[in-house]
């Protein structure tokens, strides 16, 4: 008997050069019906020792920066044809990457225009003998960079894409495989979570990115390169504040509310270096306010669309980490309802559900440097899958502090110097 998914497309795994299915499937998020193919430990661990066999017959691979570049261009305007979904255009992939995974169509260019112009700039590198795995996150498919910057490095590069997002990975394979990358030097390994660490085992050089917990679950690898949270922090003189302070506000807006507020280099704390807090935070508030999402999929304005959640419950769970994150004497500046839903043509039959941009002013001892650091409030470089900042104020001793937790740290142009 036939069931209701038997007709649903699947995408394929990439093993062994050919597109692989799989017994082993999982749902896309969203109305899709689309599957993807999941790879048991069992058979990379086995593809791993056909590895070492092929890599001997491997002819040079020369001119890997101009292939690159080549397949990127397909990757964005072009159709190739995907294992187990087969010929996709780029309005085809954008429709599908909004239907799955909730992304506009003009962040879906700018992110394939950002992979192109990060590619074209990057440095070569002498490729080595290794099998590169890079472990993909689900919040943008620019971290496909490292794929990228793998292949031209590595012998062989295994990809592990998010099962939230795999769309992307298996696109940029067709598209290297379109412009002649050698078949048995690409792999696609979409795999359930606890099979990552046995892939790291298998391979020589590894990139991941993920999540805290994530982070902390193989930072002790070997040859391993982690992209986890990057704290975001922008720190705010007393001068940017007072003498402009609708400056201020334009140079603060994209940092919290560019890509949808996806990215961990995204500003997630706003540090006001002895001086009041409270009026940058109203004045940045209304400015949050103003952004709503258009129609869908390409809303009106595109400079800072907001992306839509497709998990049931998933936009709930990630507004309520900041409200239930709160502490007394804590206030939510922004003023427009948290979850929204959207209806309208192009939206799915029960519409399209958003969390809108969230702006949170804490309160503390500014003497006090333990009551503002990151382990003391959880809200301090908070990450979301939407624009969210925390604004506080404190002495130039604690920004330092916090300045430090941060991977990611923005002065006003005015002050490129160190912390006020």
């Amino acid at each position: 008997m036939r069931g209701p998914d038997d007709e649903a497309p699947v995408v394929s795994a990439y093993r062994r050069g050919d597109w692989q299915p799989s017994l082993d499937t999982a749902p896309l998020p969203g109305a899709t019906r689309t599957r993807l193919a999941l790879v048991p430990h069992i058979v990379a661990h086995s593809d791993r020792r056909w590895w070492d066999t092929a890599r001997a017959g491997l002819p040079p691979l020369a001119d890997r920066r101009e292939l690159v570049l080549s397949a990127l261009e397909l990757f964005r305007h072009g159709t190739v044809t995907v294992g187990g979904i087969g010929p996709q255009s780029a309005a085809a992939f954008r429709a599908a990457l909004w239907e799955s995974a909730g992304l506009p169509g003009p962040l879906v260019e700018r992110w394939g225009a950002m992979l192109y112009e990060g590619a074209a700039r990057r440095e070569a590198v002498a490729p080595d003998d290794a099998l590169a795995l890079v472990s993909l996150p689900g919040n943008t498919f620019t971290c496909l960079d490292s794929v990228l910057e793998q292949a031209e490095r590595s012998a062989g590069v295994w990809v592990r894409p998010s099962r939230r997002e795999p769309l992307s990975a298996a696109r940029l394979l067709a598209a290297l495989l379109a412009v002649g990358w050698p078949p048995h030097r690409l792999g696609l390994y979409p795999t359930e979570q606890h099979t990552l660490h046995g892939l790291l085992k298998l391979t020589d050089r590894h990139v991941v990115y993920g999540g805290a917990g994530l982070a902390a679950s193989v930072r002790d690898s070997p040859a391993l390169t982690l992209h986890g949270p990057g704290r975001g922090c922008a720190l705010v003189p007393p001068g940017a504040a007072s003498e402009s302070i609708d400056d201020t506000v334009a140079w603060l807006l994209p940092l919290v509310a560019a890509d949808s507020g996806r990215f961990c280099s995204n500003v997630r704390t706003i540090v006001c270096v002895d001086h009041d807090p409270e009026p940058l935070a109203k004045a940045l508030s209304t400015a949050l306010d103003a952004l709503h999402p258009g129609p869908a999929p390409d809303p009106a304005d595109p400079h800072w669309p907001l992306t839509a959640f497709r998990e049931p419950g998933e936009a709930d769970r990630a507004a309520a980490s900041v409200r239930d994150a709160l502490r007394p004497g804590d206030r939510l500046l922004t003023r427009e309802p948290t979850v929204i839903t959207s209806t309208g043509p192009g939206t799915g039959a029960g519409g399209d559900v958003y969390v809108r941009p969230q702006l949170a002013l804490l309160q503390g001892d500014l003497s006090d440097l333990s009551d503002l650091s990151a382990p003391s409030h959880p809200l301090i470089g908070h990450e979301v899958p939407f624009p969210f900042t925390a604004v506080l104020g404190t002495t130039a001793e604690a920004a330092r502090t916090l300045a430090d937790e941060a991977l990611f740290v923005y002065r006003p142009p005015a002050t490129p110097g160190g912390v006020p």
